[in-house]
């Protein structure tokens, strides 16, 4: 998963091991005073969290890897 827009991350709701289905929050992020939630669009087991609560993001980042 890789973020749309640039922006600051908020939250981190999953762990690496974690298993997602398709919809499940995955990461807050905040860009212009508006916070967005951004949802696993597959089903899949998360191989690595890249990013942290407070991590400035550019727009493309990889911030969740799903395997």
């Amino acid at each position: 998963m890789t973020a749309p827009i640039p922006g600051k991350v908020v939250a981190v709701t999953v762990k690496p091991g974690d298993e997602v289905e398709p919809g499940r929050p995955l990461v807050v992020l905040e860009a212009m005073k508006m916070e967005n939630e951004l949802t696993a669009d597959q089903a899949g087991r998360v191989a690595a969290v890249r990013v942290a609560p407070g991590d400035t993001v550019e727009a493309g980042a990889v911030l969740i890897e799903l395997e």
